[in-house]
């Protein structure tokens, strides 16, 4: 187990925020998180993953956790356990290097596997949910383990159980997921060099990958809509009809657009950057208020932050 009192959390978060948090625990086993949680049982808790999807608004006043438990084990030829802190790519590589497929879409997504069930990460059509089969979860209050079928966890589109019920209530210790032979190497590269070409290069410009979330329209509206811009790109979904953020986003004239270091990123308008190195958090959340009341203005839609708030 580590231990850093008021560090800085610079290099726990990708979009590069520089604030400090007043304790910093790594743990490397089930046994150690419990005795962290029974030890700070009062104090505020925040258990982080590569720090991928959230923004630090200011110092944090309690402790962060983080797991060092990242190893991988087959339980039968179709199915594989991940440790919590096992990078997602990194457990994608192994497969796919081990001659399996069914998760190559979700190739460079940053995260770590727990983080990445809580936020059902999903990217080209695919999404975590589709190959998790369940999870082992610690109750935080009790310390024991259980068991969650993929059922249980309620998957909605970059959502679950644990982003609502479930939220600081519980810690995922481990994921459960279905594969199957196959070679997925070039679809794997494929998917790389695509999100190379479109997304900032995580560990060289700071951000979160997909700020917005794309939303969800009852069919009446997105038929006004289309009236209005023919050329709207629009997928019909059991949840409403689907309208790319990013193009609304583009549509408003957003793409580029900067506040203070922030900016929305010239490639991909779904993303915002850190785009000077030191951007305050005020910069991106100014930045992101006047994208989302951009598209409100203009389509009357509200688009959500995928990114939380810290």
């Amino acid at each position: 187990m580590r231990n850093l009192e008021n560090i800085s959390l610079l290099p726990y978060n990708t979009f590069g925020m520089d604030v400090k948090a007043k304790l910093f625990i790594e743990y490397d086993s089930v046994d150690e998180l419990r005795q962290v949680l029974k030890e700070h049982r009062t104090e505020r808790l925040l258990h982080i993953g590569q720090g991928s999807n959230l923004l630090f608004t200011k110092d944090f006043d309690g402790v962060i956790l983080h797991s060092r438990m990242a190893r991988a084990r087959f339980i039968d030829d179709n199915t594989v356990e991940a440790q919590n802190g096992l990078r997602l790519d990194d457990l994608i590589a192994q497969l796919t290097d081990m001659g399996y497929s069914g998760m190559e879409n979700l190739s460079l997504i940053p995260g770590e596997v727990g983080a990445s069930a809580v936020q059902n990460v999903g990217a080209y059509g695919s999404e975590a949910k589709d190959a998790i089969i369940s999870l082992r979860i610690l109750d935080n209050e009790t310390l024991e383990e259980r068991v969650m079928t993929n059922d249980d966890c309620h998957f909605g589109y970059r959502d679950s159980i644990f982003k609502h019920e479930l939220r600081d209530k519980v810690t995922v210790l481990s994921v459960v997921y279905h594969v199957e032979k196959g070679d997925a190497r070039a679809k794997r590269a494929e998917i790389i060099q695509t999100r190379l070409n479109k997304l900032p290069e995580v560990g060289k410009i700071g951000s979160a990958g997909s700020f917005f979330m794309n939303p969800f329209v009852p069919k009446e509206k997105a038929e006004y809509l289309l009236k209005l811009y023919p050329e709207m790109p629009h997928f019909d979904t059991p949840q409403g009809v689907k309208i790319p953020a990013a193009w609304m986003i583009e549509q408003c004239g957003c793409k580029g657009k900067t506040i203070g270091g922030a900016q929305v990123w010239n490639k991909q308008p779904l993303v915002i950057v850190n785009a000077t190195g030191n951007a305050k958090p005020d910069d991106i959340i100014a930045l992101a208020k006047f994208v989302s009341d951009s598209v409100l203005e203009r389509f009357d839609i509200h688009i959500n932050p995928e990114v939380n708030y810290i």
